[in-house]
């Protein structure tokens, strides 16, 4: 017998947290999450998107072992200000059991009745800046700091349950050009010189602190014509500053600005933390914050995390010149092997970025929708 227990108790969201490593602990592409970060997601003194979210987590159990879990969200911003009716669900996670996912969605489809919305879709974070889809292909790929990981039976699961794909998102690796191809030199050179733009170079992670905020707003614009857009609202701004920027490195990030110093164009990349993070297991102390330090230092892989160029220069070419200096970057620090961040499968614009440089489609991700009826 499947027994669903809503919990709140911090006891019961570590096990909440940590049912996931344990159902792949022994999983070589799966990458763990800090365990304390994790834990904040949940905690509305630490997340301030409690300020427009609610969320009811839910365990299920087979006597007293856990066999699933599941997160039922309501964006408020997103109810209200667009007026969508959507019921959020994430961090779905469980045995090869269809009884127990439909238990746990049971949980979501009620409370999405409850609140009168009109359909469920998932597996989704709070907002867009959180981690989003089920993986459908790539399951022997390792996983990255950004994304979920799971097997292929959620698939299943789903689509026997009457779920209906939503939205799709495409993601690709190639290797580091080098030398940098000559046409890629000149196409930066040549619309550098047209549209008047410069690269920024920085030292210090300080320095760049005072564009975050520009760099953000130009997210807003770059994606808001997306039919899943939701607006990065500012404490996700402040949230994510503290969240990421000690894994960002100066080399790593860069800006583009026009002749009257205004920001058209960024890219952020990292260095792959995924085998850091699989050693760390979950805990930065006591040693797994060396692991993390040493992947930040010394790598052959990297990762396009964030890519914004303000919307009157998509189109023209602002990629090229970021792109060049990314890749001298990448040579310099020995990065061999690239890999892009999730991207929304209609979004051609973005993915024409790649297209110089071989890319190979390797995974493939999807959330589910079903009417609440």
């Amino acid at each position: 017998m499947i027994e669903i227990k809503q919990i709140t108790a911090p006891t019961d969201i570590k096990k909440f947290v940590k049912f996931q490593q344990e159902l792949y602990k022994n999983n070589k592409y799966y990458v763990p999450p800090i365990i304390k970060d994790e834990m904040a997601n949940f905690d509305p003194q630490k997340n301030q998107v409690f300020k427009n979210a609610d969320c009811s987590l839910f365990l299920a159990y087979r006597g007293k072992e856990i066999v699933g879990r599941i997160a039922a969200i309501i964006n408020y911003v997103e109810v209200n200000e667009q007026q969508k009716s959507k019921m959020r669900f994430g961090w779905l996670d469980m045995i090869d059991d269809i009884e127990v996912t439909k238990a746990l969605l049971v949980q979501v489809h009620k409370i999405g009745k409850e609140k009168k919305l009109e359909f469920v879709e998932g597996p989704v974070g709070f907002s867009n800046m959180d981690k989003a889809g089920l993986l459908v292909e790539g399951f022997e790929e390792i996983s990255t700091m950004i994304t979920w990981y799971n097997a292929p039976y959620y698939k299943e699961h789903l689509e026997q349950l009457g779920y209906e794909k939503a939205a799709e998102w495409v993601e690709f690796k190639f290797k580091t050009p080098n030398p940098i191809p000559d046409k890629i030199n000149r196409f930066a050179d040549i619309v550098a010189e047209r549209y008047h733009l410069k690269s920024l170079r920085f030292k210090t992670m300080k320095e760049i602190l005072p564009y975050v905020d520009g760099m953000f707003d130009l997210l807003n614009k770059t994606y808001s014509s997306l039919v899943s857009f939701v607006p990065i609202q500012q404490y996700q701004i402040e949230l994510y500053k503290e969240k990421y920027l000690p894994f960002l490195s100066p080399d790593f990030v860069e800006l583009v600005t026009d002749q009257n110093d205004r920001l058209v164009g960024f890219a952020i990349t990292m260095p792959s933390f995924s085998r850091a993070l699989q050693k760390a297991n979950g805990k930065l102390f006591p040693f797994g914050f060396l692991h993390l330090l040493r992947a930040k230092k010394k790598n052959t892989d990297a990762a396009f995390y964030l890519i914004g160029i303000e919307p009157e220069y998509q189109g023209k070419g602002v990629t090229a010149i970021m792109f060049r200096n990314i890749i001298i970057n990448f040579t310099n620090y020995g990065i061999v092997n690239c890999e892009t961040n999730p991207e929304l499968a209609d979004n051609l614009a973005v993915q024409a970025s790649w297209k110089n440089y071989d890319p190979i489609l390797h995974k493939r991700r999807r959330t589910y929708r079903k009417d609440l009826v």
